[in-house]
């Protein structure tokens, strides 16, 4: 059985770094896994992508040109989009590695539409956004025009029934009508989400999580990790990060700001600090009233997980997340979490016991979370050992690796 990985994802984006744990996992299962990516890094012969500065180039490049041909301008979009417009070269490149199946993950900037169409083996796409049933976009948010037929996109701005998601719709519909399909959804939200659309409701779905290393994400000691950073020993320190923390709306950060100005009324705020990573604008820290720490993108993963360790909660903001990386990688280091409920977060986060569900979209609540958690060590050890054993009971990559060999067997079973 030969396994093919295709992701698009950015090297540090949640569904590059899901895609490359998944893959590694399947690779210790003994099977041959492959992957080919958009932009490769590394010197990986299993993985196929450009290696030049000009390969590297003209896919950095793809999704601003296809804008430019659909007629759209940064200013004209309320949200990520995608037409998956341009032609990709995948079909020469994947009948050469001749796969039992392929496995599709971030595929939306790397692909066209048309070319799945010409794959005759099964696929299986797991979700990591809401791109493969939608018009696209990538986040409908409170839009349930995917249910139907798309158009009049708020994503666009457009107001028009026949609009460019309308055509894009059309498109996946052809393109995905007789496909051998198999969609994994890493939480219930978007299995539900995804039974529910016009694309792909007629299509088997099954629920499996992202995975996590267990051992590689752990806790560690606090003193030693705060060391590392520079972080202060005597306050307690509320974690938050993600890639474009600060500019990308969907993190929430502008709920974070007002949740802290509400947490900074109502405790001393003198022993709390805040620590961000990611891209961050500095200006924008600076008004929160806490002392800040930024401390840029984390490259690697033992860096990251000593930074989680070093926190005593970490609080993820998001407005509509597949399930919530950051959670999961937090809670496996036994750092608990404070997070709106939405999305796929209620897969990870359970109220109470392991964590703090706030009421969406409440920054007053997101800060009494945020203060729940804080007011007792006791308590808060407890959160942490609980949301270890989660983490360690359903996310271990292990465990996901193994679901996904026994879906490819069944798959390919006569």
């Amino acid at each position: 059985m030969k396994i093919l990985h295709l992701n698009g994802a950015d090297i540090e984006g949640g569904a590059a770094r899901a895609g490359e744990r998944l893959l590694k996992g399947i690779r210790a299962e003994g099977l041959d896994a492959r992957l080919i990516v958009q932009r490769k890094f590394g010197n990986d012969p299993l993985v196929d992508g450009p290696v030049s500065v000009l390969g590297k180039a003209l896919n950095r490049l793809r999704p601003t040109l296809e804008q430019l041909l659909c007629g759209l301008t940064p200013g004209m979009m309320q949200s990520p989009f995608c037409a998956a417009l341009l032609p990709d070269g995948l079909s020469t490149r994947v009948a050469a590695m001749a796969p039992s199946i392929i496995h599709l993950h971030w595929v939306a900037r790397m692909i066209r539409l048309e070319t799945l169409a010409r794959f005759s083996i099964p696929l299986v796409w797991t979700l990591h956004d809401s791109w493969p049933f939608t018009g696209g976009c990538y986040l409908p948010g409170d839009c349930s025009r995917y249910r139907e037929s798309c158009g009049g996109c708020p994503a666009l701005g457009s107001s028009r029934e026949k609009d460019l998601s309308r055509r894009i719709w059309q498109r996946k519909r052809r393109a995905w009508e007789r496909l051998n399909l198999t969609i994994v959804a890493p939480s219930r939200w978007m299995a539900d989400s995804a039974r529910s659309s016009s694309l792909f409701r007629d299509k088997r779905i099954e629920v499996i999580p992202n995975g996590i290393d267990t051992e590689l994400f752990g806790p560690c000691d606090k003193r030693s990790a705060r060391d590392g950073f520079s972080l202060p020993q005597d306050k307690k320190l509320i974690l938050f990060g993600a890639k474009s923390a600060t500019r990308d709306r969907n993190k929430g950060f502008h709920l974070l700001e007002e949740a802290l100005k509400k947490l900074a009324a109502t405790t001393n705020k003198d022993g709390l600090e805040l620590v961000v990573f990611g891209s961050a604008e500095q200006e924008k820290l600076a008004e929160l009233g806490f002392s800040t720490h930024c401390l840029g993108w984390q490259d690697d993963e033992i860096s990251l997980a000593q930074l989680y360790s070093a926190a005593d909660l970490f609080v993820m903001p998001s407005i509509q997340e597949s399930l919530g990386y950051t959670v999961m990688e937090a809670m496996a280091c036994g750092t608990p979490c404070v997070a709106f409920n939405q999305g796929g977060v209620p897969d990870l986060i359970d109220h109470g016991l392991n964590g703090y569900l706030a009421h969406p979209y409440e920054p007053a609540d997101l800060a009494h979370g945020i203060a729940w958690i804080l007011e007792d060590e006791e308590h808060r050890n407890l959160l942490s050992r609980n949301a270890r054993r989660k983490i360690e009971r359903i996310n271990d990559v292990t465990r996901i690796a193994r679901l996904h060999a026994a879906l490819y067997e069944e798959i390919l079973a006569p």
